[in-house]
């Protein structure tokens, strides 16, 4: 890794995307220091701290910590995200959005702005339905509806500029600028991590805390590349007086097809009944608290709901990403067939089979890395937040920008690299 961003240094092409990628990182990291207009700071931070185990915790982590403060960046590139995996979700659903994704350029240009329509309403209710729950909260330095829109329009402004950097760094930087904006984020709350670490009393449980933490991460790397591989053999046919097929390739199949967003969403869905009950009720009743109090991701009721969601939204995923008869049919049109299986529908069996399997191990992972700090704050009598989700983030972002960086160098037939 280190030696490919030595090479990519020393091209002065990538060094100057590299440097504009630092500079608006660095605009990201200050955006998330400054508040938004009329908040009380002590008041938003006591209310994060009182279960930092949530959705508003995980949230907090992944805006490099704007929403404890309720910066103007608060959000980060949350409504991004949502907004571009509804639009992937519909592109399957809806023809002509289908039809779009097929058209190229113009169609990719089409739906980045249906995308960025979608950001725009939902910061929107996002910003909104925050702001409210301030406002109930005695958060806000004055309850005044001129202070509840500056408010929300300020969060709202500071969506649409993040999206607008994380753009910019895609076009004018290294790549991935949604996803290098997330990684500065995480990577920002490292210092206070190793502060925590180094005032532990126990220094053989930190010790033991450290080793963990790097098998952790060297299994994370693990199953972030890891892939099942399925062989491919095209047959030979004659065109003229030229043989073309008769090669061997593969069709990989991802361990973790689908990233960290079945976490995301089973956490979101775990908690939307408190997110909803902070917003609009005052005064709920004793057991409808009750509910929510088992809800919760730290209790066994709600561990359990929570590792079930995640197994369903893994799978899920799997079979939106991964369609295994619209594969075996592209195979069948070009001549190919895997050895052993009939081409047609037994492929597109198999291929469902040994889809399955594998989506079932991504899942088992996603649902070790998810509970990672429970289990260590059990073992270790320690609460730390940058394990699980966070490390997932932060491994899956660094290795794809690598790869970033190595297509863009032999793009450039950079002769040190080659």
């Amino acid at each position: 890794m280190f030696k490919t961003l030595r090479n990519a240094w020393r091209v002065p092409d990538l060094k100057k995307k590299i440097i504009f990628t630092f500079w608006m990182m660095a605009f990201i990291r200050i955006g998330a220091h400054i508040p938004a207009p009329g908040i009380n700071r002590a008041a938003v931070e006591s209310m994060m701290n009182a279960d930092s185990n949530n959705l508003l915790g995980l949230m907090n982590v992944i805006t490099g910590g704007a929403f404890s403060s309720m910066a103007i960046f608060a959000f980060g590139v949350g409504p991004y995200i949502t907004s571009s995996i509804i639009i992937q979700l519909l592109t399957i659903a809806i023809a002509r959005l289908e039809e779009l994704s097929k058209e190229g350029e113009d169609g990719r240009k089409k739906i980045n702005k249906y995308t960025r329509y979608l950001t725009l309403f939902i910061a929107i209710m996002q910003g909104s339905g925050t702001t409210l729950m301030l406002y109930n909260s005695n958060v806000l330095s004055e309850k005044t509806p001129l202070m509840f829109f500056l408010t929300l329009l300020s969060f709202v402004a500071g969506s649409m500029l993040v999206m607008w950097i994380g753009e910019q760094i895609t076009e004018k930087g290294i790549g991935n600028g949604t996803s290098l904006i997330i990684f500065i984020n995480i990577v920002s709350s490292l210092p206070n991590e190793i502060i925590a670490l180094l005032s532990y009393q126990n220094y053989i449980k930190a010790i033991i805390l450290i080793i963990l933490f790097v098998i952790l991460i060297a299994f994370t790397v693990l199953m972030a590349l890891g892939e099942r591989r399925i062989n491919v053999q095209y047959a030979k046919r004659m065109s003229g007086r030229k043989v073309y097929g008769g090669q061997s390739q593969h069709i990989p199949i991802k361990v973790n097809l689908s990233g960290v967003l079945p976490v995301i969403f089973a956490m979101s869905l775990l908690q939307f009944p408190e997110i909803i009950t902070n917003l609009f009720v005052k005064h709920p009743t004793d057991g409808w608290m009750t509910v929510i109090e088992n809800l919760r991701w730290t209790t066994p009721v709600g561990a359990i709901i929570y590792l079930l969601l995640i197994f369903g939204f893994a799978f899920f995923y799997s079979t939106i990403a991964f369609n295994p008869v619209e594969i075996a049919s592209n195979m069948k049109k070009s001549g190919g067939f895997i050895p052993g299986i009939r081409p047609g529908k037994p492929t597109s069996d198999y291929l469902s089979r040994i889809a399955t399997h594998v989506t079932l191990i991504g899942a088992v992972f996603l649902a070790f890395l998810a509970m990672t700090p429970l289990l260590f704050t059990a073992i270790f009598d320690m609460q730390v937040a940058f394990t699980g989700t966070s490390l997932l983030i932060v491994v899956g972002v660094a290795l794809e920008t690598i790869k970033q960086l190595e297509s863009q160098m032999l793009m450039r037939q950079y002769k040190g690299f080659l």
